[in-house]
């Protein structure tokens, strides 16, 4: 059996960025169940949020981070992320990330609900991409090892503390076991939950499934995140149309030419993400139709094509000039606010276990989170877990989280006529009974057809029954919280319960039942 000191399960930024530090501790193994490329970061166009800006402050950032997350932030998780960006900014300079400038100084651009420019961005509209390949062309050259195509199936535990990881090749369908001193779990999402999403096919929620089979606590599932624009093209995946292009002064109308925002709120196009998309999803219902419209035509055509190429292209290669017709869009699956409860050090409730970016929940975008935010999150808390590691002492033993009050999964009133289980069925639920707009009378539908599928799931013996295996238990998660909250706050919108309520400024916290 081979031994690391440490395993990172993923290969996203969360994963490259915490293999380069985490090489000069020990040594390290990359497991991806992909391709070291296969990951949701080189989707991220708007960039990364840092308060470096001659008018901006960590203070401002910290008041527009929390005024977001709709009372339901860390204050002291924030105050870290915003206090430490400046330092984390300067080592992605430093690997090589070739973020844009004007005239010598970093370029910064605003984002919905940013109120100062503080998002830097790289190559216009594909920071998540050159991120990545910066990130991964260091981790080839190093000597990190990477697994690809290998899936981590279990994480070992013994007395209380990680002992290693399990994982399946999915070429040659053999199990083997891998020992180690430290698991960090950089999974990602899990938008491939719904039928419409802006993530890659890899975002299945393995990383909440992994951890709440090992014991660790899963917290805010409730909250995702919604993109208020993604295109919406007949035959064609859903493809992100950043909030930056809405920074720039772009305009959403609906299918009969009106700009319909300002009828929503005084901040029109500029409005929270979750503002912005039930509003065009009301305004799609109004007007019997399944998109809006995105308008940039009075927008200089330069600004608009050296800003946005990737934007650009895509549009072009689907028969739009954006510079001369409106681009048809509408709300998709974004961003996964929740996820496995770690504390500021990346710790979760069980010692030598850690979760970075997305599959973390550090408490820094509590119920809503703010524009460009969470690549800003991955490398500041990056950092600190290998900070943690390093202080063995510490790290070795059980991380004293914050009391919380526990839920269990309920046992689910089982259904009859549940639909069969099939990627495409599991997606169609979910968008349809726990997406942007909720009610009890959906949530309860939902959580029935997700436990009759969860009783009837099959020992899994390749990466797609896994990946099922991992989606319904995510789902699960995810509508039982959803069902639990009684109230709307941030993300999460229920028409039965329309008001943001003073007794549910709590989180909801699972954790398996040792049997």
């Amino acid at each position: 059996m081979s031994y690391y000191d440490y395993i990172i399960v993923g290969s996203g930024i969360a994963g490259l960025y915490t293999a380069l530090l985490a090489k000069d501790a020990g040594s390290v193994l990359i497991l991806t169940k992909g391709s070291i490329e296969d990951c949701n970061t080189k989707h991220a166009q708007g960039g990364i949020a840092a308060p470096i800006g001659k008018n901006d402050s960590p203070e401002l950032h910290f008041q527009d981070t929390i005024n977001a997350g709709d009372g339901l932030c860390d204050p002291e998780a924030v105050r870290i992320l915003v206090n430490e960006a400046p330092d984390r900014i300067a080592d992605l300079i430093r690997f090589g990330v070739p973020f844009d400038t004007v005239n010598g100084e970093i370029a910064l651009t605003r984002e919905a609900a940013h109120s100062v420019p503080r998002i830097l961005h790289a190559g216009g509209d594909a920071t998540g991409e050159h991120i990545e390949v910066t990130l991964s062309r260091q981790v080839r050259m190093s000597s990190i090892r990477v697994l690809e195509f290998c899936l981590a199936t279990k994480i070992l535990v013994d007395n209380g503390r990680v002992k290693g990881v399990q994982a399946l090749d999915c070429r040659t369908e053999l199990t083997e076991e891998y020992e180690c001193c430290y698991v960090i779990l950089a999974t990602g999402g899990a938008g491939r939950l719904f039928k419409y999403t802006t993530n890659s096919d890899v975002a299945t929620g393995d990383g909440i499934a992994l951890a709440f089979e090992a014991g660790a606590e899963i917290t805010d599932m409730e909250f995702f995140q919604f993109h208020p624009t993604a295109t919406r093209l007949p035959g064609a995946p859903s493809f992100l149309i950043s909030e930056a292009v809405r920074g720039e002064g772009g305009i959403l109308r609906n299918v009969e030419g009106y700009r319909f925002m300002p009828d929503y709120t005084p901040d029109a196009e500029l409005a929270p993400r979750d503002v912005v998309s039930r509003s065009i999803l009301y305004e799609m219902k109004k007007t019997g139709s399944d998109r809006v419209f995105l308008d940039v035509t009075h927008i200089p055509s330069r600004r608009i094509t050296t800003r946005f190429p990737h934007i650009y292209r895509f549009c072009l290669d689907h028969g739009i000039d954006i510079t001369k017709g409106l681009i048809p869009v509408a709300p998709a699956a974004h961003y996964m606010m929740g996820g496995i409860k770690v504390n500021v050090w990346g710790e979760t409730n069980i010692a030598g276990l850690f979760a970075a970016g997305e599959t973390a929940c550090t408490g820094v975008h509590g119920a809503n989170r703010l524009a460009s935010n969470s690549l800003l999150e991955v490398i500041v808390f990056s950092k600190r877990i290998i900070e943690r590691t390093r202080e063995t002492d510490k790290a070795t033993q059980t991380p004293k989280l914050s009391q919380v009050e526990y839920f269990v999964l309920s046992d689910g009133k089982k259904v009859a006529t549940a639909p069969q289980l099939t990627l495409s069925n599991l997606q169609s639920v979910i968008w349809d009974k726990v997406g942007i707009v909720r009610s009890g009378e959906g949530l309860t539908q939902a959580a029935g057809i997700l436990a009759t599928w969860q009783d009837s799931l099959l020992q899994p013996s390749d990466r797609p029954t896994y990946e099922l295996n991992n989606m319904v238990l995510t789902a699960r998660l995810m509508t039982e919280a959803a069902l639990l909250r009684q109230e709307s706050r941030g993300a999460h919108f229920r028409t039965d319960f329309p008001e943001l309520s003073p007794k549910w400024q709590r989180h909801i916290v699972f954790k398996k039942v040792s049997t």
